[in-house]
């Protein structure tokens, strides 16, 4: 989740990518061994929710449900394991403003993007078991230390690397 849209999210999602395929490839090479094959491995899917999205999203202001992945322009078809969603929960929000919840696909956006009190007991009546995913979330966001323990030196680098970049370019 991106607290705030960076310049260029589409590289740091390529990165972040990247890292947990290699995980999975180092976890599934290792389990396999002589046995591996490339087709063990499977997609990854990097999903983003922005609480704040960047510029260019806003060129869409209906669309919350952004999805990504490699095709070729002349029609041959190939797997590759690389695929995106992002969603910008500010563009949900403006467009599900005083509106019901009314799937399950609402639901969780509401989940991820909702702070007031009423919206979430609304959320909790409607779809009685989103409550105990809410608790955990809550839990989890009591201990940020472990949720960025999450993330390899490598990203963090990345993290650092961009502050700088903004710092810089202000």
């Amino acid at each position: 989740m991106q607290k705030i849209g960076y310049l260029f999210p589409g590289q740091r999602c390529a990165c972040c990518s990247a890292d947990l395929l290699l995980r999975q490839y180092k976890r599934v090479r290792g389990e396999k061994k002589k046995k591996f094959s490339y087709r063990d491995i499977k997609s990854v899917y990097t999903i983003v929710l922005f609480e704040k999205s960047p510029a260019e999203f806003h060129e869409y202001p209906d669309m919350y449900y952004h999805f990504f992945e490699q095709k070729s322009n002349t029609g041959l078809q190939m797997e590759f394991l690389q695929k995106y969603l992002f969603i910008p929960l500010d563009i949900f929000r403006k467009s599900k403003h005083n509106k019901d919840i009314k799937d399950k696909r609402d639901a969780w956006l509401t989940l991820f993007s909702s702070d007031k009190p009423e919206t979430i007991i609304e959320l909790i009546e409607a779809y009685p078991e989103f409550r105990e995913i809410y608790v955990e979330g809550y839990e989890i966001c009591r201990n940020v230390e472990r949720v960025m323990e999450m993330f390899s030196k490598e990203l963090y680098e990345l993290d650092r690397n961009t502050v700088q970049y903004m710092i810089d370019e202000m």
